[in-house]
């Protein structure tokens, strides 16, 4: 009966715009027919054998109770805004595609929340509206901004949702196919659902009732234009189709259609073919305006119409199509043709616009973009170029593939692009595709031929120094290995990747029959890579070392004589006065050490003026600027030995921070504070002494404020400032707000976000400030901090802020920005299980496990399976509401971290710890049923993280082991828990089955 009323229904919503009485109650009908929808999916739950009871608290909250808010999500769904707007960190990239990592989620929370599908997507969607309009424009900077924002909601939402159908429908997940899919062939697309569903259902729902949050549907100023012309898209189909049914009289296409987030929103969803046009018949979804513009704009000729009709790739045309994004994947797989076979000119363009908007800001076929990129970047290296020979050939035969290499490196390494990358998890595809680019060009001699003129022509250095500058920023090469893979005691609480394990991840997402790559393929990056891992300070002993060091020693000193003869000029590297070395540049790489060790003990005695140390570094870099990455590593390893003389900021000598560094420090306070954290003053009152830093400390600050805010040479000022951060944290005494009082002199524009940059840092040295800050995030979550209103609006803001409000920042904000600077994991874990303890709230719990599992990941989730959570149980006199509460958080946790089916996306190359993590916790649990522990909290927890398991996370049962299963169950039958004890051996299948007819092992 509601299926035949449903689609009659459909019939009306067809015909409403012919009818004045069905338009004034069009609200009205989009909510009966999601209602009608929803009982079409209802089915009773008859076949449950242990109700849920620990967690009746998590069971969903109805969303739609309050439809006009934008705060109206129950804190059950919290790990999403948290998990997108951790996202939002520009500093740390995503080995695994955040598109895996949020499907995997939203199959949890549906799962563990007890929600339908309809329920589920509304909330990752208007999770990802809260994060689009979170963002305020007040902080210039290095960062992600609203475009990025755009992105989770326009492309990572909706392909996400692609993966949580086609687990549903059962179809093979298309990961690990991405690299070698042709270009305009979709990764996400066709995935087999040819009958509505009730996820697809669902789906539909979930957007329909969006409309009803109508403060997140407000486009951002930079938007509207594109909401209102998905908006006319939509007008002009229905338009049309009233006309081809004999409706012309009543169409009216003279007026434009005003558009909201929800129509951007329907057009991604159409793209990844979730939704088909039949969406643009909804009630209520095309709005005209009261007013009907007489003489409408005329609309110009779209660029890419252009294009595609053949016109050539003029200057002028190519600019404009840089900064538009294309509208399907044709254009795209035209351009990638072109950047393969057309000539220098176009091949050059082409790449330049396939980085520009359409890789930006082309949200409905973003993936399809990036893919072409990549393809491109991963194109072979000429032979002429990377065979024997190619030093002197390789500018006649190949200079097509420089024309065209050259924009697609300087066009992906700019930070909003590096982004978009992390977000698909494409970052292991771009580092083995940027191997044997630096192999080959640090292998050739410039001459020359090759040596550029202008910004425009590519060169030998150019190419090799942006392909490795970008590759260093792909993981954090300026710290020491140990503190990469190791996350002990007092040690960071996330293990950050290594170029080998990005190449791990690569090859293992491909075929069996790939040739593997390996940084043992690339002697001379090797070579590079592993004096890097040993911060080796001393020069190598080889002859060709010491020959390129006084090349390059020489061109410097010449340099500097030359920049003190003319006073007052400023220094500059296209003077061509000076010969310079013409040696590959990994020989020159090779020497960087020696020439750095030799300036600084110049420096040290005397010899060489500050001033004179600070223009020749950076000369090196502008005459090679990959020497940057050598430069970092020896100053990091230098100021971690300290064996250098300190220096004095003075203002004579060396660039003094004291005009603004009394300011900074309060600022920095004050932000902290708002946020509930409170350090004392790091200087004596007044701001008076002087301020000493180590003389590699020193040297680096110096060079770095030289340095141009330039997005020609973004890809040198991205490695420069998370490399001085973490320079600055291996010093004795704190620098950054040195560093931050002289970066804001050079860049007042970016002051805030310099006082926020260097706010996080404080919590790399004080235990104290980060039990402040959790404490903060509780307090701000529950409600219970001054001015706070609780859930996410109280943790990370407001959706929609006021004008006027006064600069600060969340709790949440800062805990997102600066848990990866956190030290001793087991510290952490332990205030988290305090916090949550001390609440007894399953909500409290579900936010511990999402702040644990955003800071550290699976070892934070290791450690509270392993040492916290047992520790606690051993030592813990409570009572039964902290046993259930610890429960949940241990299992959400993990579930967050691993998921709850049988396969699972989320951090995959750890997925297998999940069963080594079941398998000993439940051992521990089976071994200790006659300890004396506080009866009360044991039994609670023991009973409700087994009754979690069973629930909600049946493939863990097995992973258990028999000998474990069989005490489990012997020791719930003692404790007269049959019905639980029952249902454990029914998940763990039949190997656990002869476990009734054993004698009780505890008898």
């Amino acid at each position: 009966m509601f299926r035949y009323f449903l689609q009659r229904f459909h019939f009306i919503q067809t015909q409403r715009t012919n009818s004045p009485n069905l338009l004034c109650i069009d609200h009205i009908l989009a909510k009966l027919s999601v209602n009608i929808s929803l009982a079409i999916d209802w089915k009773p739950l008859v076949h449950k054998r242990v109700p849920p009871r620990g967690l009746d608290d998590l069971a969903l909250r109805s969303i739609n109770a309050c439809p006009n808010s934008v705060g109206s999500l129950p804190a059950c769904w919290i790990p999403f805004d948290i998990f997108m707007e951790n996202t939002m960190d520009g500093k740390h990239l995503y080995a695994t595609s955040a598109i895996d990592i949020l499907s995997d989620l939203t199959k949890t929370l549906q799962v563990v929340n007890q929600a339908s599908w309809q329920e589920a997507f509304q909330a990752l969607w208007i999770s990802a509206l809260r994060l689009v309009q979170r963002e305020r424009e007040l902080v210039e900077g290095p960062v992600p901004h609203l475009d990025a924002r755009l992105c989770i909601l326009l492309s990572v939402t909706p392909l996400a949702i692609v993966g949580v159908i086609k687990q549903e429908v059962g179809m093979q997940s298309s990961k690990g196919q991405d690299s070698t899919m042709d270009v305009g062939s979709g990764c996400y697309d066709n995935y087999g659902i040819n009958q509505p569903s009730s996820i697809e259902r669902g789906l539909k729902s979930s957007i329909q009732l969006l409309r009803q949050f109508s403060g997140l549907l407000s486009p951002p100023p930079s938007i509207v234009s594109a909401a209102n012309s998905a908006a006319q898209k939509a007008a002009t189909f229905v338009s049309n189709l009233k006309k081809s049914a004999n409706y012309g009289d009543h169409a009216e296409t003279s007026a434009e259609a005003v558009g909201t987030m929800m129509h951007l929103i329907v057009e991604a969803c159409i793209a990844r073919n979730l939704l088909d046009t039949s969406a643009y018949l909804w009630l209520g979804y095309v709005a005209m305006p009261s007013t009907v513009n007489p003489s409408p704009t005329p609309k110009q000729l779209s660029p890419w119409s252009i294009f595609m009709e053949g016109s050539q790739m003029t200057p002028s045309l190519t600019n404009m199509l840089v900064v538009t994004p294309a509208p399907t994947v044709a254009e795209i797989k035209k351009l990638h043709d072109i950047a393969l076979n057309g000539s220098n000119n176009e091949r050059g363009a082409a790449a330049r616009i396939l980085c520009g908007a359409s890789l930006n800001r082309g949200w409905n076929i973003q993936e399809h973009v990036l893919n072409s990129v990549i393809k491109l970047l991963s194109s072979p290296v000429p032979s002429d170029i990377s065979g024997p020979g190619g030093q002197n050939q390789a500018c006649n035969t190949s200079s097509g593939y420089m024309s065209m290499i050259r924009p697609l490196l300087f066009g992906l390494c700019r930070a909003d692009i590096l982004y978009i990358i992390s977000v698909y998890g494409r970052v292991p595809d771009v580092a083995a595709a940027l191997l044997p680019l630096c192999e080959a060009f640090g292998s050739l001699s410039p001459t020359s031929t090759h040596r550029s003129t202008s910004g425009e022509e590519p060169s030998i250095y150019s190419i090799f120094s942006c392909a490795f500058l970008f590759l260093l920023r792909l993981w954090k090469f300026y710290r020491p290995p140990q503190e990469h893979s190791v996350a002990g005691r007092w040690g960071p609480v996330r293990t950050e990747v290594t170029l080998d394990y990005l190449l791990l991840m690569y090859n293992s997402s491909r075929g069996a029959d790939a040739k593997p790559v390996y940084i043992s393929s690339f002697p001379n990056l090797e070579s590079w890579y592993l004096q890097n891992q040993a911060c080796v300070a001393g020069p190598p002993a080889a002859d060709r070392t010491h020959q390129a060091a006084n090349q390059i020693l020489t061109m410097l000193c010449r340099k500097m004589t030359s920049s003190a003869s003319s006073c007052g000029s400023s220094t500059s590297s296209s003077d061509d006065s000076c010969p310079r070395p013409c040696l590959p540049a990994w020989e020159m790489m090779e020497s960087i050490p020696v020439v750095l060790e030799a300036l600084l003990a110049a420096c040290a005695h005397g010899r060489l003026s500050s001033r004179e140390l600070t223009t020749g570094l950076r000369d090196l870099v502008d005459f090679l600027p990959a020497s940057l990455g050598s430069i970092v590593s020896y100053f990091s390893s230098e100021i971690t030995r300290g064996v250098w003389r300190p220096v004095e900021m003075n203002g004579v000598d060396w660039p003094s921070p004291h005009a603004t560094l009394a300011s900074i420090e309060q600022e920095i306070r004050d932000i902290l504070a708002s946020a509930g954290v409170h350090v004392p003053p790091s200087r004596p009152p007044g701001g008076g002494g002087a301020v000493i830093l180590p003389l590699p400390m020193a040297a680096l600050i110096s060079l770095t404020i030289t340095f141009k805010l330039d997005p020609a040479v973004e890809y040198i000022s991205g490695v420069a400032g998370p490399a001085l951060e973490n320079c600055a944290a291996n010093c004795a005494s704190p620098c950054m707000p040195v560093i931050g009082a002289l970066w804001t002199q050079k860049v007042r524009r970016w002051h805030d976000f310099i006082v926020m940059f260097c706010a996080r840092n404080c919590f790399e040295r004080d235990q104290a400030a980060t039990c402040q800050l959790l404490g903060s995030c509780f307090a701000a979550f529950l409600g219970s901090s001054l001015g706070s209103r609780g859930g996410v609006d109280g943790l990370l803001g407001r959706a929609v802020l006021p004008r006027g409000s006064s600069r600060g920042i969340t709790p949440g904000i800062l805990y997102l920005r600066s848990c990866r600077k956190f030290y001793d994991p087991f510290f952490l874990a332990r205030q988290l299980l305090d916090l949550v303890l001390a609440s007894n709230s399953p909500d409290v719990a579900m936010l511990g496990a999402s702040l644990l599992c955003i800071a550290g990941g699976p070892t934070l989730v290791q450690i509270l399976y392993a040492e916290t959570v047992p520790t606690w149980l051993l030592c813990s006199t409570g009572h039964a509401p902290e046993g259930r509460a610890a429960a949940v958080m241990l299992f959400l946790a993990a579930a967050f971290v691993w998921g709850v089916g049988q396969r699972s996306a989320l951090w995959r190359p750890s997925a297998g710890l999940r069963a080594v993590v079941v398998r000993g916790h439940a051992e521990f649990l089976a071994g200790r049923f006659t300890a004396e522990c506080h009866p009360p909290a044991w039994r609670a927890y023991v009973s409700q993280w087994l009754l979690l398991v069973v629930q909600f996370a049946p493939q863990w049962v097995p992973a258990m082991g028999p000998d474990a299963l069989r005490k489990l169950v012997c020791g719930l039958r003692a404790w007269d828990k049959p019905e639980l004890a029952l249902a454990l051996l029914e998940t763990s299948g039949p190997l656990a089955a002869s476990s009734l007819f054993f004698d009780d092992p505890l008898s």
